[in-house]
């Protein structure tokens, strides 16, 4: 796959898993999205899949690499709907 394609999937993912925040974007934490199911069906490499996406300003989120149970709660902000 490649990564703009992955990228476009994880928005809809996001978009499907999360919720509306104070500012109006959708947000959802990266434990919601790493122990889905369909994510992990569809993401070889969330962790890297976000980077990349953190890279192109499609999502925020605090520090730079996150990993399932310490950073479980850390909020994925998605700031556009397109790649």
């Amino acid at each position: 796959m490649n990564v703009q394609h992955e990228v476009e999937l994880l928005i809809e993912e996001i978009k499907r898993l999360g919720s509306p925040d104070a500012d109006g974007k959708v947000s959802v934490t990266f434990g919601t999205l790493f122990s889905d199911d369909r994510c992990a069906n569809i993401f070889e490499a969330l962790v890297g899949t976000l980077r990349a996406a953190k890279r192109k300003k499609v999502v925020t989120y605090e520090g730079e690499l996150l990993l399932q149970g310490v950073h479980d709660n850390v909020p994925i902000q998605l700031l556009k709907d397109s790649v």
